[in-house]
């Protein structure tokens, strides 16, 4: 813990935080905050649209760190939660078994970037004091208002490390991202495959587009018209509807967020003529892209993979980004060239019984993800040797 003492409030809306102190303990480039989904605007965006509120089970309840000075040293986006909707770490079974011993799970702490299934920074400080002294305020908040549980989802490495010596309790999963091996060119890129998994893909990639004489346009920036908007949500809306029941993401955000962002937006469009028929929104990091969001009005086979993973891939050749992230789940990712990744998630858990049944699970979790990512290895589509 820091020498110097330490003082928490616990701040009711990011807007109550300047973005230059949030943006500031984020890692940054010249104040250009790395990971997009960090970003002060981001959070102001999903609060002020009603998105991530009271009213949806996400009440703000973020944690602010002073030094003995009174400058902030911390941040912890924060949320009360009423649920476990929206977080892409699943602990459904746990609150089902808590709430039949007769426990109370909801209200819970969630330390997470709203409906994002990103890693990066959760316990924004400047080094790991701070970062403890963060862990430790949650936990301390929670037991004072006597809730069950403190959750940190898609955390770094080292954040995870961090908060399993402080006690908590870590869980793992598994998505599927793409690495740059400095590549001059999607073909440069097949040429890592094997014979056969390049002839599927230029088959996807041509029956994609080339049945339906479908064209791909990449808009950000002054491109992001509120026009282009409205088509988006209605892909968004779409594919939304057809797997949750409701997107949770309203129209508003999309226009607070352009308007704060839009450089670091990234949409990729598939036109019939002048009229979108499918689209993807990513966000652009300071080395990686981001996919998060897809849809589409016309059911066109290959068309999901050729904008959510074959164009993310030339755009981050083209652009010298490291990474492609393509979001939650789908082994059918591998296929493509997306290999396994390791995410991770920690929680502490204020009831010893449940503490306990919840360690026996995380561990036996662990050894299956990190069996089955083994396993995974194995089916990647590249040539023997190509991978470092």
């Amino acid at each position: 813990m820091p020498d110097a003492p330490l003082s928490a409030n616990v701040v009711s809306s990011v807007a109550e935080i300047p973005a230059a102190v949030w943006n500031g303990l984020a890692p940054n480039h010249d104040g250009v905050v790395d990971n997009p989904f960090l970003d002060h605007a981001f959070f102001l965006a999903a609060e002020q649209s009603g998105s991530a509120s009271e009213r949806t089970g996400w009440l703000p309840q973020h944690l602010l760190l002073n030094d003995s000075a009174g400058e902030p040293v911390g941040v912890m986006p924060l949320y009360l939660k009423s649920h476990s909707q929206g977080e892409y770490v699943f602990d459904h079974g746990w609150a089902d078994a808590f709430q039949r011993a007769g426990g109370d799970y909801y209200p819970k702490l969630q330390c997470a970037v709203p409906f994002t299934p990103v890693t990066g920074p959760r316990f924004l400080a400047r080094d790991d004091a701070h970062r403890t002294a963060l862990i430790r305020t949650a936990e301390q908040l929670a037991t004072r208002n006597n809730v069950s549980s403190v959750h940190a989802t898609f955390v770094t490495e080292a954040e995870a490390e961090l908060a399993r010596t402080s006690g908590w309790l870590v869980r793992h999963d598994t998505q599927y991202h793409w690495h740059n091996q400095g590549f001059s060119s999607f073909d440069d890129f097949l040429e890592t495959l094997s014979s056969r998994h390049r002839k599927v893909t230029r088959r996807e990639r041509r029956d994609a587009l080339a049945a339906d004489g479908l064209t791909v346009k990449w808009l950000t920036g002054s491109d992001l018209t509120e026009t282009v908007w409205d088509h988006f949500f209605e892909f968004y809306q779409d594919t939304g509807n057809r797997k949750w029941g409701r997107p949770y993401l309203n129209r508003r955000f999309f226009s607070l967020l352009s308007a704060a962002m839009a450089d670091r937006i990234l949409l990729m469009f598939a036109y019939d003529g002048d009229q979108p028929v499918a689209g993807t929104l990513s966000l652009i990091g300071h080395d990686r892209l981001y996919g998060r969001y897809w849809g589409a009005t016309r059911n066109v086979p290959f068309l999901h993979f050729e904008l959510c993973y074959y164009q993310a891939i030339d755009y981050a050749i083209a652009h010298k980004q490291l990474v492609v992230e393509a979001g939650a789940q789908g082994e059918h990712k591998l296929a493509r060239g997306y290999e396994p990744a390791t995410t991770r998630s920690v929680h502490w858990i204020g009831h010893p019984g449940l503490r306990d049944a919840v360690a026996q699970f995380v561990a036996q979790e662990r050894a299956s993800v990190a069996r089955e990512q083994e396993q995974l290895e194995r089916y990647t589509p590249f040539r023997h040797g190509e991978r470092q």
